[in-house]
């Protein structure tokens, strides 16, 4: 099934909250299962940005949310956001970016295959969980364009020991405790490889954040500055994990334009 991954199995059109954008639920192949995810692209002829969303949260916690993918759209990307594994009627079953990871990697293939889609400028995006997934994607894909995580995970160990009401879910999913199984939270920790990342990062955070502190971010930057890669932080004094809608708005337009200044490749 490897020479699948990345097809289109079927695709429908869905209610799109935007006039000016049009909406799929997209089912696409990955390792063997039929995942699903969402992709909004304007209605103009393009070609645009690629942009790949990857959300946070495990199952319905943290759901892709249409008027967020359509908020992304409307910046002049052809946006796609995979739901992962075994969600929304999706097969197989999520594992908190374990072998789940290749939804992401399978997702940016779809968006190199869109027909609206400018292939050589594909960007990545990361909210919360979707940051070690987007981390990790552009460790697999080195062509993408850039990569941005905002509030996002880049350590999977710390997750486990800040976050005592995940615990039971992580143990399950995971299969144990970061003492019991390290090589298993390693697996789902990009910091261990992000010389491979070759595309510019951002790195956007509360300082507030109690959802995934903000060490996250600090760890990232650092192992980024150890192996010489591009890091830009836009860290945010009094912000939690969710940021107030107008300062939300301002963001989402401050960094697709961050995206869009990204060099040729």
């Amino acid at each position: 099934m490897k020479d699948l991954n990345g097809t289109l199995c079927t695709k429908q059109r869905f209610p799109s909250p935007n006039p000016e954008i049009e909406m799929f639920l997209i089912t696409y192949w990955s390792e063997g299962l039929r995942v699903k995810g969402l992709l909004a692209e304007p209605k103009g002829n393009g070609p645009y940005d690629g942009f790949l969303y990857l959300r946070g949260g495990i199952k319905n916690v943290g759901k892709v949310r249409p008027a967020r993918i359509a908020q992304f759209a409307s910046e002049g990307f052809v946006v796609f956001a995979p739901f992962y594994r075994g969600n929304q009627g999706g097969e197989g079953d999520e594992d908190f970016a374990g072998e789940d990871r290749q939804d992401a990697v399978n997702g940016y293939q779809v968006l190199k295959e869109w027909p609206k889609t400018a292939t050589a400028r594909i960007h990545i995006f990361g909210f919360s969980r979707g940051g070690v997934m987007a981390l990790l994607t552009a460790i697999e894909c080195p062509a993408a364009a850039s990569v941005v995580v905002w509030g996002g995970v880049t350590d999977m160990a710390l997750t486990y020991v800040e976050r005592t009401d995940l615990r039971r879910m992580m143990k399950r999913v995971i299969g144990g405790t970061p003492v019991k199984f390290p090589e298993r939270y390693k697996f789902r920790t990009p910091l261990y490889e992000v010389e491979k990342i070759h595309c510019p990062v951002l790195i956007i955070h509360g300082e507030e954040d109690h959802n995934v502190s903000i060490e996250h971010a600090y760890r990232l930057e650092k192992r980024l500055k150890e192996v010489g890669r591009q890091a830009e932080t836009w860290y945010f004094t009094g912000f939690t994990h969710y940021f107030p809608p107008a300062m939300n708005r301002k963001i989402v337009g401050d960094l697709t334009a961050w995206m869009k200044s990204s060099p040729e490749k």
